[in-house]
């Protein structure tokens, strides 16, 4: 994604064309009166009559009664019933046309960029007239509901829109004429989308709407505004009628009203799932792997605090209703105390919630905060001070905080009248409210108190309403009064920064902020009315054009949390992160670092270059349920400028050297606002280029003399850690007759016999030889997984015809020649080389371990044989570090008995046990680097570290050991390390360091590559380091990668979540309505304040990108 110009298109121009056919088909709720093709007349003509439809229908009872012929409410009932036969005959002809068989016809398609909605037509009436005009419902249930719904809708919209009680209601001849017009127009537009065919809505998927949803939408918004005039005479003294005897016939004591609702509010308070998931997890044995599960989240703690504020609450709320009943003027007062306890308590905890946060109020700098947050162990001393204020905080707001509510709730004299909706309803809402939203509850009762105490008691709020009411009336007000705010601040942001910021400029920039300007009134009545419908506030492609956006859920998203995100190789960051984060959280939530916590509210984290996206799902008590979201860590442009500013805004909260005291907040104008600094135990990711390093000629000498040091240390660990080798010890102490061992024979013989000869006298191998295949490879090829395999041959050997035979004379060999092919391997002749100049391959005679235990460091037998000749390894053999491997033997721990010292020594000076050590460790030096002295090429280097060996015998040998293969792998990349450690911090000096490093790589270090299995499982088993060889490409160099793991600081601020909210609906009408998927899009570009790329990243997919988003996690304050 490159910068953004201003000129970067807000709707390409192939989209427009599209937009211009879907958006009256929106407006008229259906109704497809422009297409992409040449239709014939009929089809505009038959949408138009089946528009107007119910209009004729309802028209014709508005006639009957304007005449006098019929009543009101049966004209309305004439038009439904009209209206339900004409639905179901409409429905009827949709199901005949799709079971009419028709005969297809192959067609030639002249444009293969046509539109895919293109259809062809026979007939007016034809089937794919009706089945393009009338899709018809997926289910039969839905035909009779839909059906019957459209009756309904008419004829209360009849019976609304009659024109004598319009008329009557306004007095106005021309507002008749106007709300019957626009009045009838509505309502054809909500049929048309129930009974017709449905438009394509701003804010949902087509595709999810399994069970025909979206339909519903208009004739239920007519439906509910039609039936406000008829709710006052019909329903309202209905529902109050019915609501208070069964209130009163189930609960006929005030007390147990009181107990009631104080137990219920209490228990829909609590995460009801988590503490059933916990209970299974107790009961079963399963436990979830998935960090921040539900087993683990859920303890005893919680349990025994729920309990007993339970019980407390229960008793208190008794106690102080059944008192009250004696007195109402002792209540009233007690009451009235109680209130200015509250009062003292929400002032109390304001000032506590403000000394946990950065920032007071978001703009002026707390001068309680610690001023120097570089250091983790400066900052940890410094916030202690400031987390025994938390504590304290944490006790009034979830102990004495709900305690004294519920006493204030339970003194009131609204519970000793006749039970009535308003009371249920109220005081049920505010008994739950003190523990699900403890804060805010607060709030609303402190304000109910002061204004019963500042205002007269014969006015209507005190007189007519009762607490509950007033409780509700308060908290509907607070939370549409601060929806107001941040939608306000979300729309001056946009309009400030579109004029402010150079880059944001448009030719219509100008434009649309004097018509903002000179329209403030109209532009806050939308913001108003967005607030009141709790709506999103949509900034049309996120320019200062506002409207008001689908009604929604808080959540926004369009299936379960965490079911999707687009997965990556940095995924695994995140998943190491989660358990470790919510820890942090839990201690910055409890202490109210972070502020009021609102479902919904939004949190952005920055550690080196990592983003972290946090919201608020749920919150109750004493609880918060979240999900984290992680963004990508390859940045764009976009990502990268939005990213600096982010480091900008907590570089200058956070990064200061010295502070002022009470500084503002230099980015107030931001939708992110800093809160707090989190240690959190992370992976640091460093990056450096090893040039200087990997191509010094001199690092390159000593890593080949350092490699087989290397190999043999971990091929000696290896056979030391092998699965129960102190089983072995007493059978080993018990045989004291020395078995068998093969040894290489290390010292070359004057007649060595060799592997081919023996094998071109095999019987088996006889019959390949034939004059089809005497200059073939192929019979090679075709056995070479039977020649790989340990086998007798038989003693009659069968020379080839025409060869020489060079069998030898040696008297050892002789004695012992069928035992010799017992324990050798057959070579496979590759590389090629001539067979009169090959070289010889040494066999394996029986030798016998001088020391007993040396069993249990020998290597496994078929590690034993190798394709390397003899001479090779001969030639290679005064490579092998005899002093470094005595020293390695003797520093073994796997034997624990009395004299461990003088088995260790004697094993050290076993020939048998080195001879085997010298043939296998360098026959695997000399498969990676040869006998030359050729000092490797960093290429070469890469190729091997990534698991690319040379292609030889060696290769083919080392493939069918998997063990010895992933061991040599694994010692190549410790000198690797070693190389770079040496380089870096200086060389070893003796062989006590070396094995340290090599310890410390074993116990602390994954050393491999980014794209193996094994470096995620390190990272989720949180392997205290991990080293990665890189090579980049566009640069020429060779690089490192290191993780530590270590507790370091996040930084954590506070989004304005109407602004999220606000971007996300106009994301979500983008794609979805308008299909603007252009990732050179304006909407999608860079903007310094609105975060408005990461914020589009956010989003859940389809809509967003993150590459991590957890399941839903439970965060227990307490």
């Amino acid at each position: 994604m490159g910068s953004m110009s201003p000129d970067v298109p807000l709707l390409n121009d192939y989209k427009q064309d599209f937009l211009l056919k879907r958006f009256p088909q929106t407006v008229l709720g259906g109704p497809r009166l422009k297409l992409g093709y040449c239709a014939p007349p009929y089809i505009y003509v038959n949408q138009i009559v089946l528009f107007l439809m119910p209009w004729a229908l309802g028209g014709t009872g508005t006639l009957l009664y304007q005449l006098d012929i019929l009543r009101d409410y049966s004209a309305a009932a004439l038009s439904g019933g009209l209206m339900v036969i004409t639905a179901a005959v409409i429905q009827l002809m949709s199901v005949y046309a799709k079971s009419k068989s028709v005969v297809v016809k192959r067609m030639i398609v002249r444009d293969i960029l046509a539109e895919e909605d293109e259809h062809e037509f026979t007939s007016c009436t034809g089937a794919e007239t009706i089945k393009f005009l009338i899709p018809g419902k997926k289910y039969v249930a839905n035909t009779v509901f839909h059906s019957v719904l459209a009756g309904m809708v008419c004829g209360l919209g009849t019976w609304y829109l009659l024109p004598n009680r319009i008329t009557l209601l306004y007095g106005s001849p021309w507002a008749t004429s106007a709300l019957f017009v626009f009045g009838w127009i509505t309502l054809c537009i909500g049929e048309y989308s129930l009974i017709v065919n449905t438009a394509t809505e701003t804010a949902t998927f087509q595709t999810q709407d399994t069970y025909e949803i979206t339909p519903l939408m208009r004739p239920l918004y007519i439906l509910f505004f039609v039936s406000v005039d008829l709710a006052h005479r019909l329903l309202v003294m209905f529902i109050i009628s019915a609501g208070t005897p069964v209130v009163s016939y189930f609960i006929p004591s005030t007390v147990g009203v009181v107990l009631f609702m104080t137990g219920l509010g209490f228990l829909l308070s609590l995460n009801l799932s988590d503490m059933s998931l916990a209970f299974r997890h107790r009961v079963g044995s399963s436990r979830e792997a998935f960090p921040g599960s539900f087993g683990h989240g859920f303890r005893r703690r919680d349990c025994l605090l729920c309990t007993a504020m339970l019980g407390v609450a229960l008793l208190e709320a008794g106690l102080l209703h059944h008192y009250s009943s004696f007195s109402q003027v002792s209540g009233s007062s007690s009451q009235s105390a109680l209130g200015y306890v509250l009062i003292t308590l929400l002032s109390v905890l304001w000032i506590l919630r403000e000394t946990q946060s950065i920032y007071i109020f978001g703009i002026f700098r707390n001068p309680f905060y610690p001023k120097d947050v570089q250091a983790v162990s400066v900052f940890f001393e410094k916030q202690n001070k400031l987390l025994k204020i938390g504590v304290v905080r944490w006790i009034l707001l979830t102990i004495v905080s709900p305690l004294a509510m519920v006493g204030f709730l339970a003194l009131d004299s609204s519970l000793h009248r006749l039970h009535s909706v308003s009371v249920s309803i109220g005081f049920t809402r505010a008994f739950r409210t003190v523990w699900q939203s403890t804060e805010n509850a607060l709030l609303e009762t402190v304000i109910v108190s002061a204004v019963h105490v500042v205002s007269d008691t014969d006015c209507w709020w005190t007189r007519n309403l009762d607490t509950g009411t007033r409780l509700l009336l308060i908290g509907i007000m607070r939370d549409r009064l601060l929806q107001f705010i941040t939608k306000l601040q979300f729309a001056m942001t946009v309009l400030l920064a579109s004029w402010t910021e150079k880059k944001q400029h448009r030719k219509t920039t100008t434009t649309l902020c004097v018509l903002n300007t000179v329209f403030a009134p109209f532009v806050l009545v939308i913001i108003v009315f967005s607030a009141l419908l709790s709506s999103p506030l949509l900034p049309l492609f996120t320019l200062p054009v506002f409207l008001v956006g689908f009604p929604r859920p808080v959540q926004s998203w369009p299936e379960a949390v965490g079911t999707s995100a687009c997965v990556c190789t940095d995924t695994v960051f995140y998943h190491q992160m989660i358990p470790r984060l919510t820890t942090a959280l839990q201690t910055a939530m409890a202490a109210g670092s972070l502020g009021l916590l609102l479902p919904g509210s939004h949190f952005l984290g920055r550690f080196e270059d990592r983003l972290i996206w946090i919201m608020v799902l749920e919150h109750g008590y004493p609880y918060c349920c979240i999900n984290v979201k992680g963004l990508e860590l390859q940045e764009t442009s976009c990502h990268t400028a939005e990213a600096q500013r982010v480091d900008e805004v907590f570089g200058s909260a956070f990064q200061q050297e010295h502070p002022q005291m009470c500084s503002l907040n230099e980015h107030v104008g931001n939708v992110l606002t800093p809160c707090a600094v989190l240690p959190v135990k992370l992976y640091s990711d460093a990056r450096s280029v090893l040039s200087g390093i990997i191509d010094s000629h001199e690092n390159l000498k000593e890593f080949k003399d350092d490699l087989v040091k290397v190999l043999v240390w971990v091929l000696i660990q290896y056979c030391s850690r092998r699965p129960s080798p102190q089983k072995n010890i007493h059978k080993a102490e018990k045989n004291r007759e020395a078995s068998p061992v093969a040894q290489p024979a290390l010292n070359t013989s004057l007649h060595p016999k060799s592997l081919e000869d023996s094998e071109s006298l095999n019987s088996d191998t006889f019959h390949d030889w034939s004059d089809g295949s005497i200059f073939d490879d192929e019979p090679a090829i075709k056995n070479r997984k039977e020649k790989l395999q340990f086998k007798d041959l038989p003693g009659t050997n069968l020379p080839i015809p025409g060869s020489v035979d060079t069998q030898s004379t040696d008297n050892h060999s002789t004695n012992t020649g069928p035992k010799n092919d017992l324990y050798r391997m057959v070579l496979l002749g590759f590389p090629a080389v001539d067979r009169g100049q090959r070289e010889d391959v040494a066999y394996i005679p029986l030798m016998e371990f001088t020391c007993s235990q040396s069993h249990l460091l020998s290597l496994p037998e078929e590690w034993r044989s190798n394709c390397t000749p003899h001479s090779r390894i001969t030639e290679a053999s005064p490579l092998f570090p005899e002093d470094w491997y005595q020293f390695v033997l003797r520093q073994l721990e796997c034997f624990h008995s009395e004299g461990k010292s003088s088995i260790l020594e004697e094993i050290a000076k076993d020939k048998a046990l080195k001879a085997l050590y010298v043939h296998t460790v360098m026959a695997c030096y000399i498969g990676l680097f040869g006998t030359d002295n050729m000092v490797p090429s960093p290429g070469q280097i890469v190729r091997v570290y990534n698991g690319g060996l040379p292609c030889s015998g060696t290769l083919d040998w080392l493939s069918e050991k998997p063990e010895l293969f992933q061991l040599v792998q694994k010692a190549f990349r410790y000198t690797l390390k070693l190389m770079v450690d040496k380089a870096s911090l200086g060389p070893i000096e003796d062989f006590e360091e070396l094995t340290n490093c090599l310890r410390e790589y074993e116990r602390s270090w994954y050393i491999g590559l980014v794209s193996e299995d094994q470096w995620k499982e390190a990272i989720l088993e949180e392997k205290p380091c991990l080293f990665s060889l890189g090579y980049e490409s566009s640069m020429g160099v060779y690089t490192a990668r290191v993780l530590v793991l270590q507790e370091l600081l996040v930084h954590i601020g506070k989004l304005n979540a109407e602004a999220v909210r606000g971007q996300w609906a106009n994301l979500s009408w983008e794609l979805l309505y308008a299909t603007n998927d252009d990732e050179e899009r304006y909407s999608i570009q860079a903007h310094p304040l609105l975060l408005r790329n990461l914020t589009v990243q956010a989003a859940d997919p389809p809509l967003g990108y993150p590459i991590f988003s957890s399941k839903p996690l439970p965060i227990h304050l307490c």
